[in-house]
C-alpha cells in the first residue's frame, strides 16, 4: 500500500488557477506550489501580473503569469496554447476568476447580470473545454471550480451571482458524468464567509453584517484564505481519485446551522 502522505503530493503536476494573482486565488495557487505543482495565473490586469509575479517569487515560486480574459475563447486558446508551448500540459485547473455585482433584481441592468454569468458560469465552461482533450490524452486531470454558498441558497441583491453559482454547482456535476471515464475529476471547492481585502469593511466588529456571520457560523469566526488551501491541495491530488462532482464547503459549518436565538446554549 503506498505511503498515504504521498499521495497528496502534486511534484511535476502543472496546475492553472484562473484570477490566480490576488485573493483566494493566490493562496490556493501557493499552496499547490508548496505541494510540488508548477504553477500558471492569468489576469487580465498586467500589473496585477506583475505584482503577483513579485510575490510569488518573494515566497519562492516561480510562477507563469499570462494575461487573457476566460471569458473571451480565442483569447483562452491563445493562453493555454501558449502555457502548454512554455510550461506544459495543465494537469490541474481551478476555476477561480469571478465577479459579483450587488444590486436588487428590479435595478439590475441585463447586461450586468449577464456578465456575472459570463464570468462565473461560462468561462469555467470554456476554460475547461480547452484543457480537457489534452486531460483524456494524458490519462487524466483535476478541475476544480470555485463555487459558493450562493450555490446553495440567495441574498438579497446578489441574484446574478447566486444564479451564476448555482448553476456552476450543476456544471461541475454534468462535467463529472461526461469526463469521469477518463480519469478526470471535476469537484467544487464553496467558501464560506471569508476574510479578505474586499471583504475586510464588513468583518468589523461593530458592522451588521458581522453580527450575522457570527450568529450563523457554528464555528464562531470568519474564514481566512488559508482555510481554503488544504481543500485545493486535496481535490488537486491523487488523495481525491475517486471523488468526482461533489461540492466541498469550506464554511465553518455554516450550512448546517438555521441559526440562532438570544440567550440559546
Amino acid at each position: 500500500m503506498q505511503n498515504i502522505l504521498n499521495k497528496f503530493k502534486l511534484d511535476g503536476k502543472i496546475a492553472l488557477v484562473t484570477g490566480g494573482t490576488s485573493g483566494l486565488g493566490f493562496n490556493m495557487a501557493v499552496g499547490l506550489a508548496q505541494a510540488g505543482a508548477k504553477i500558471c495565473v492569468n489576469d487580465i490586469s498586467d500589473q496585477k501580473l506583475k505584482d503577483a509575479k513579485k510575490q510569488f517569487g518573494d515566497l519562492g515560486i516561480d510562477v507563469f503569469a499570462i494575461n487573457f480574459d476566460v471569458s473571451d475563447e480565442t483569447g483562452v486558446d491563445t493562453g493555454i496554447s501558449i502555457i502548454e508551448k512554455e510550461v506544459g500540459d495543465i494537469c490541474i485547473l481551478i476555476n477561480n476568476a469571478g465577479i459579483i455585482k450587488r444590486c436588487p433584481i428590479l435595478e439590475m441592468p441585463v447586461a450586468d447580470f449577464k456578465k456575472v454569468l459570463d464570468i462565473n458560469l461560462v468561462s469555467p465552461l470554456i476554460v475547461s473545454k480547452r484543457v480537457v482533450p489534452n486531460m483524456i490524452r494524458n490519462g487524466g486531470g483535476k478541475i476544480i471550480n470555485i463555487c459558493s454558498m450562493m450555490s446553495e441558497y440567495g441574498r438579497n441583491s446578489v441574484s446574478a451571482y447566486a444564479s451564476a453559482k448555482g448553476g456552476l454547482k450543476l456544471l461541475t456535476k454534468n462535467m463529472c458524468c461526461e469526463w469521469a471515464r477518463h480519469n478526470i475529476q471535476v469537484n467544487g471547492i464553496g467558501p464560506g464567509y471569508i476574510k479578505t481585502e474586499l471583504t475586510a469593511d464588513f468583518a468589523r466588529k461593530d458592522h451588521p453584517f458581522n453580527k450575522l456571520v457570527m450568529t450563523r457560523t457554528p464555528a464562531n469566526r470568519w474564514g481566512v484564505a488559508d482555510d481554503l488551501v488544504g481543500a485545493a491541495v486535496f481535490l488537486s491530488s491523487e488523495a481525491s481519485e475517486f471523488i468526482n462532482g461533489q461540492v466541498l464547503y469550506v464554511d465553518g459549518g455554516i450550512l448546517a446551522n438555521f441559526g440562532y436565538v438570544e440567550g440559546e446554549n
